[in-house]
């Protein structure tokens, strides 16, 4: 991130004092207004949802109201960082919400790290809300969490899993037209955290099958036990079915994909020219990414991708989360895996004819939020 970036980020945030702000719907300027809005008029909304609480749906905000959660304990790539510093990326997402899928949206950040009490605080707040979007909660935690949101009877999502592997997928489905190849592609993916392991089950759910997962100990495999947990155990059994070991710069040889959730700067041209011809090159650690986009086709990468706006073929989880979750709201459904991967195809599909310079829409195109949001209600239809 340039100076000149940071300078002007901290002026519009101190000059605004954030980011969002409550606005009410109706005018409140006369007794009549008052009356309706509030005392005595009131009573009556709240007399009907007491004897239907389905009623909350026709007469509060919370059909189209998600709540953006975070424990400020994986925020962006800064780490640990607290829940009150976690406050300005979650505003930043409810603004988000509201500008790509016009939703309205609010950020709730918890000071509690136990994956078990916090996710009994979500579960206990949510009646306000339509949907809950987890945020920045450090894996594994976050995976118990999610588990255990889930139970909600509303749409639910830990964006850093999902929305991300979304976005993954639908640009892998143009990319491997670009060169010609198959779902039979190997891939390595780099950061076997929140991010690397959902985008992990979601290609496997979507057919492809040769996966390798890296963490900084090297390739995950079954029986490997250092550095392991219970998330890392799980996914082993489902990928790396041929037991390969040693560090990404060995295990990357013979590969058709490289995915990157991790570090900067973590390979090199020649790292790249160890994978196969016409190779896929997505390299989304933010602000520096594992391999700067010069360096991987200067390796031989056919298609590259990265986190960042400033190069072609963003992999933004913008262009999932608004969409989905505008679609789940209207229905008042569960997000499922069938509406991810209808998700993830909706966003290819945006793309008629994809180049190696164009896989994956802009996230300032027209419909974007729109097309993700009915294929995803068919999906649940």
């Amino acid at each position: 991130m340039s100076e000149e970036i940071k300078k002007r980020s901290l002026e519009l945030h101190n000059k605004h004092k954030g980011k969002i702000c409550i606005r009410s719907k109706v005018p409140i300027e006369t007794a009549d207004d008052l009356a309706l809005a509030y005392t005595p008029g009131v009573a009556e909304p709240s007399l009907q949802i007491a004897k239907d609480k389905n009623k909350v749906y026709d007469y509060t905000a919370k059909g189209n109201l998600v709540a953006v959660v975070s424990n400020g304990t994986a925020v962006l790539g800064l780490g640990d960082i607290g829940p009150e510093a976690a406050i300005p990326v979650m505003e930043g997402k409810a603004v988000l919400f509201r500008r790509f899928g016009g939703i309205d949206a609010f950020p709730i950040c918890i000071d509690e790290k136990d994956p078990y009490k916090l996710a009994e605080i979500i579960k206990k707040i949510s009646p306000v809300f339509g949907g809950i979007n987890l945020e920045d909660i450090k894996a594994p935690e976050c995976f118990i969490v999610e588990k255990i949101v889930k139970e909600l009877n509303m749409p639910v999502m830990h964006d850093d899993q999902h929305g991300t592997a979304i976005v993954v997928l639908a640009a892998l489905i143009n990319a491997i037209k670009v060169v010609g190849k198959d779902k039979n592609v190997k891939i390595i993916i780099s950061g076997a955290g929140a991010a690397g392991i959902a985008i992990s089950k979601l290609l496997l759910d979507y057919g492809f099958k040769n996966i390798i997962l890296c963490d900084t100990k090297g390739a995950i495999y079954s029986g490997r036990t250092e550095g392991m947990n219970f998330a890392k155990e799980e996914i082993a059994k489902i990928t790396n079915k041929a037991k390969e070991k040693g560090k990404l710069v060995e295990v990357i040889s013979g590969k058709d994909v490289f995915i990157g959730v991790s570090s900067p700067n973590l390979l090199k041209k020649e790292d790249i020219k160890k994978m196969n011809p016409k190779s896929i090159v997505f390299a989304m650690a933010n602000p520096v990414p594992e391999i700067m986009p010069e360096e991987a086709k200067a390796g031989g990468a056919m298609v590259i991708a990265t986190g960042r706006s400033d190069f072609p073929n963003q992999v933004n989880n913008v262009l999932a989360f608004p969409g989905v979750f505008k679609g789940a709201l209207e229905l008042r459904v569960k997000i499922t895996e069938k509406m991810k991967l209808a998700a993830a195809e909706a966003l290819a599909g945006m793309i008629k004819k994809p180049t190696a310079e164009m896989i994956i829409p802009s996230v300032f195109d027209e419909g974007v939020a729109d097309a993700v949001a009915e294929a995803v209600k068919k999906a649940a239809r």
